[in-house]
């Protein structure tokens, strides 16, 4: 079973980062759709910030907000537990007081 979950994991861990990588780089592009609304003036840039705003940024959030629920189950089928509480003790060196 463990060894089915690793298999697993491995393969959506591929699509979390592609995915991931994606979402980023769709949300630094509206970057530019702005810049271009700065340099076009007028009605022209506030319908330009209105579809980006609009159309883009909402898929882009849905998205995101997937592949992070994604990246959770991953990390959990990894018997990785990043979001838990425990705190590690720390290890003291010689010559620590």
């Amino acid at each position: 079973m463990k060894e089915t979950c690793k298999k697993i994991s491995a393969k959506l861990r591929i699509v979390f980062g592609w995915g991931i990588l994606l979402c980023l780089f769709a949300g630094g592009l509206t970057f530019f759709g702005y810049l271009a609304a700065l340099i076009v003036g007028g009605e022209a840039a506030a319908l330009i910030c209105t579809f980006i705003y609009k159309t883009i940024i909402p898929v882009i959030i849905k998205c995101s907000t997937v592949l992070v629920l994604l990246g959770l189950v991953v990390m959990y089928l990894n018997g990785e537990m990043a979001l838990t509480a425990h705190k590690k003790k720390a290890v003291k060196h010689e010559g620590e007081h």
